[in-house]
Order: structure tokens, then sequence, then C-alpha cells
């Protein structure tokens, strides 16, 4: 009698979490509809068109588009022709705008919020808010002042040139900061670049071009850029240093801390989280900047503000070549997750290190 009762409410449970997942799953259906529909559904019409030769005439569904597999993609790493030069330019000035405006952007938020948290500053609100007024300001419309400010009769022309800097050429000049900083103290000449730095440079470019640096053009660009993407991240790490407790702080006040030590030891251990959370967007948001280098330069001067992403738009929407633009942003996209998927195993690491040297010296 005990087993047959026991397997009747075995039974009865199965049945009620089958009710309970069909239920589950009824209202999570206009969900999964809207999100295969308006993201899973594009990605993938977009993947074919990336495995044609598309070039916007018809539809690239019914037959009009040739098929051409992995050539789209393959032309980009082993074709010696322009397509490749300008995808491993955009690439150059990318890495070149990745390395300065993630960590410039990281560590001026994290100094805002610090600022912004303690408690001795007052106006607070005031504060807050004018260090947050850039990000919630159109790109766009940020993107054409600073237009106007760097123009040849900008503001910014007119005051380098109380100090002598004829600075419109500067602004149009092609040329990389690190090559002007090696020709300024006499290690390299512009015009004739060491011999062994003109061949053998991966995918088509020398390694004096890889070694070029930004140009000021696009250093624009990343002021413009670091401006408006610092407030957003300074509510970030405001809300996590928010969170810390007290009682931290008063137990390393009572420990003889300074307030070095305390930032050191104990505030930025506890916004880990947070750092890996800015730096992963930042990391996002760098390797798809496209709305300031369309308004700002498209591309100029000779290249060197030429993104993936605007070259992307470019490529299939002005060559009206969509196959090879669409190839671009996927592997722009693969290039994201690679690096965001090693950030989050380095951060990681750290963390757990941290933890272990904090246990260490509990125990001792």
């Amino acid at each position: 009698m005990d087993s047959t009762s026991a397997g009747a409410r075995r039974r009865i449970g199965r049945r009620s979490a089958t009710r309970e997942n069909l239920a589950g799953w009824l209202f999570l259906a206009p969900v999964v509809a809207i999100l295969g529909l308006f993201m899973l559904l594009p990605i993938l019409m977009a993947l074919w068109v990336s495995l044609t030769s598309w070039n916007g005439q018809g539809s690239p569904f019914t037959g009009n588009a040739p098929f051409v597999g992995l050539d789209n993609y393959t032309r980009l790493f082993t074709h010696d022709d322009l397509s490749r030069q300008d995808f491993m330019t955009s690439i150059r000035n990318n890495v070149y705008y990745v390395l300065v405006v993630v960590p410039v952007q990281t560590v001026l938020a994290l100094g805002l919020a610090l600022v912004v948290n303690s408690r001795m500053l007052k106006g607070k609100t005031f504060f807050r808010s004018a260090f947050f007024f850039p990000s919630v300001t159109s790109s766009v419309a940020v993107s054409v002042v600073f237009l106007f400010i760097f123009a040849n009769s900008g503001a910014v022309s007119g005051l380098l040139g109380v100090f002598g800097i004829n600075s419109p050429e500067w602004f149009s000049d092609s040329r990389g900061l690190l090559h002007l900083l090696l020709s300024g103290v006499g290690l390299a000449d512009i015009d004739a670049p060491p011999a062994a730095l003109t061949g053998g440079g991966p995918f088509g470019l020398s390694w004096w071009d890889w070694i070029s640096g930004p140009s000021v053009a696009m250093c624009t660009i990343m002021i413009l850029v670091i401006w408006t993407t610092s407030g957003t991240f300074m509510l970030i790490f405001l809300a996590a240093l928010q969170d810390i407790p007290v009682t931290l702080e008063e137990a390393s006040l009572l420990d003889g801390a300074n307030r070095r030590q305390r930032l050191r030891y104990v505030t930025l251990p506890m916004l880990k989280p947070s750092v890996f959370l800015v730096l992963t967007l930042g990391l996002i948001s760098t390797w798809q900047v496209f709305d300031q280098v369309y308004v700002m330069s498209q591309g100029n001067p000779a290249k060197t503000t030429l993104t993936p992403a605007y070259l992307s738009y470019r490529t299939a929407f002005r060559d009206f070549d969509y196959g090879s633009g669409t190839a671009i942003s996927f592997i722009l996209f693969l290039i994201i997750v690679v690096l965001a998927l090693i950030q989050r195993a380095v951060m990681r690491d750290r963390v757990a290190d941290a933890g272990a040297g904090a246990r260490t010296r509990r125990s001792s």
C-alpha cells in the first residue's frame, strides 16, 4: 500500500512539474518569438549574405547572389589587394584606439566616482549630473561640436596658433604620433624609414606601418569618446562604491590604514566585478566605434581613422559589396568575443589569486 501511494505521488509530482514547465514556456514564448524574429533570424540572414557576392540587386535568397563560400573571409587575410590592406589598416587603427580609450576611460571613471562619493564633497548632485551629462547627449551632436572645435578655424586651432603651432597641418597629417615622436628625437626619418621595418610585416602591412601610432585625427576622436563615456562608467563604479560595507572601512581605520592603503587593499578588491564589467563594456564599444568616425572623418586623413565597423558600412553600402561588408562585421564579432573571453579568464585568475592571498594573510 505504501509503495502504491509513493508511486502515485511521484506520478503526480511529474505531472505537476510538466505543467509548470509548460506554463513557463508559454510565458516565455512571446519573448522567444520576438528575439528569434528580430535578432536570430537577421543574424542568420546576414551570415548567408557573407557567403555570397551579393551587390544589392534583387534578393540574396532567390539565386540573384552567387554563392562564394568562405572566399569573402579568406580574401581579407590572404589576397594581396586593396581590400586586405584597408581591413588590416582598420584593425591597426582600432588596436591603437582600444589601447588608449579603454584604460583611460576606466581610470577616469573610477577617479570621478571616488570624487563624487567623497563625504567631504559639497554639491554631489550637481557634479554627478555634470559628469554624466555628456553620456546622455547625442553622439552625433557632440561629434559635430568637436568637428567645429578642431576645424582649421576652430577654437583649438586658434589656441595653438598663439603658441606658434600650425594646427591645420597637424590635424590633417596622416602620420602617426609614434612616427612623429621618433623623428622628433632623431631616431628615425619619416620619409626614409629604416629598411628593416619597411617590409615583412603581417597581413600586407610593413612593420613601419604597424608601429605608426594613432594620427592626430584619431587622437581627437579618442578624446571625444573618453569624454562622453566616462560618465556612464562613473555611475557603475559609484554604485559599487556605495555598496561597500561601512564596517570594512571602519575596520581598516582601526588597523591604522591611511587613505591610499584603504583604496588599494579595501576599495579596489571590492570593485573587481565592476572593473571587469567596465572593461568588458569598454572593449565591446571601442571595437564597434562608428558614428564618431562617420560624422567627423569618414576614415580620413589617408585612412588613419578607418575602423572595421566603418569599413564594413563603406564596403557594403558605398561599394555595394555586401558579402565582404558582412564578412567584416562577423570577423569583428569574433574578435570581440575572443578578447572578451581572454579578459574574463585573466580577471578571474586575478580574483582567485587575490582570494588566495587574503586567506593566507588571515591564516598567518
